[in-house]
């Protein structure tokens, strides 16, 4: 293994030449080999980020909505192979009618989505004729893809989809008589030890909260207040902390949320996206032929980027926060060509 201190010299070089804002956590066996907080959370007032700064996670917290099916399922109340049509009391007339509730986690439905990827560019847009302060709970979105057809038949495809993890956070409150957010709140971060994070208002940040930048071209920002929904979902949209973050890798994979076996089936790689990237059930899976090299997630939106993996065979979890658009792709592949080679 490389020497810690070239990693540490490495990562905050490429920090200081990416003008880096956030948190980075890398942790082995339990023990942090690497932290370090840079910029500024709050960039009026000049507050800086620190260790336990929270972040906005955008998709990254996908796998809290997967996790949570997982659990209703454990509890008897569907399956996998459950239909849509039989979970949930909403009605999409131009869906197929066998869609299941294991498609919707592996992004395999078919379905339309409210933010195509393949299509659109900018989240930021979506806001332009729909305030953001209108999208208080997950019913909000249904207006955006409800009426839309099919883009493809169930299973035939991976595409990555937003709507579909809408839809299963709606099978969350309708299953267990919970808003999505109290569910997880309750049920995923409490017995995981998150006890700093959470779905907060972006217009009632808790203190120690960083605050979203966009940059533009000419220099200047604005907050993202404006381009995302006021308050996260099953989609995306949780604060955490690095260290938080590392408490839920340790709660999922020493199976505190979930039994051995539905942690497994959380992590066998389903869908096939490109190379030798794959998706579980909420979680993105790298192999190196037939090893397994990491499990992550990620997330991005207007001002906000993050990755978090787990490196199995090494013991590693590494977290990466940033309240800019960019930053976590060149920081993590900075430690894994060093850390990891």
């Amino acid at each position: 293994m490389t020497n810690i201190t070239d990693v540490a010299r490495k990562v905050e070089e490429v920090m200081e030449e990416k003008d880096f804002s956030g948190v980075v956590l890398l942790q082995q066996n339990g023990k942090t080999i690497f932290s370090k907080a840079r910029g500024y959370a709050n960039r009026s007032e000049q507050i800086s980020n620190t260790s336990d700064t929270r972040f906005g996670i955008a998709s990254g917290c996908k796998v809290f909505t997967a996790v949570s099916i997982c659990q209703l399922i454990e509890q008897g109340k569907f399956s996998y192979e459950s239909r849509l049509v039989d979970v949930l009391n909403i009605e999409f007339p131009l869906w197929d009618k066998d869609i299941s509730v294991h498609q919707l986690l592996t992004h395999t439905a078919g379905i339309p989505d409210y933010f195509d990827e393949e299509v659109m560019g900018d989240f930021a847009e979506l806001w332009q004729e729909r305030p953001v302060y209108m999208m208080q709970q997950l019913r909000d979105f249904l207006p955006m893809f409800q009426h839309l057809a099919m883009k493809s038949a169930p299973g035939e495809r991976f595409h990555y989809n937003n709507a579909g993890y809408i839809v299963l956070g709606l099978i969350v409150e309708q299953q267990s008589g919970q808003s999505f957010t109290e569910y997880v709140e309750s049920h995923i971060f409490k017995p995981s030890g998150m006890k700093d994070s959470g779905y907060f208002r972006t217009d009632q940040l808790p203190p120690n909260t960083a605050i979203g930048y966009v940059d533009q071209d000419d220099g200047t920002w604005n907050t993202n207040i404006f381009s995302i929904p006021i308050q996260g979902g099953s989609d995306g949209g949780a604060y955490v902390t690095a260290q938080d973050m590392i408490h839920f890798w340790h709660a999922l994979l020493g199976y505190k949320l979930l039994t051995e076996e539905s942690t497994r089936k959380l992590l066998i790689p389903y869908s096939h996206q490109e190379d030798e990237e794959y998706y579980g059930r909420g979680i993105w899976i790298d192999q190196k032929g037939e090893d397994i090299f990491k499990y992550h997630v990620m997330g991005f939106d207007p001002g906000v980027s993050f990755m978090s993996s787990v490196y199995p065979a090494q013991s590693i979890q590494l977290v990466v926060l940033s309240n800019q658009e960019w930053g976590p792709y060149p920081v993590t592949l900075a430690i894994e060509e060093s850390l990891l080679v």
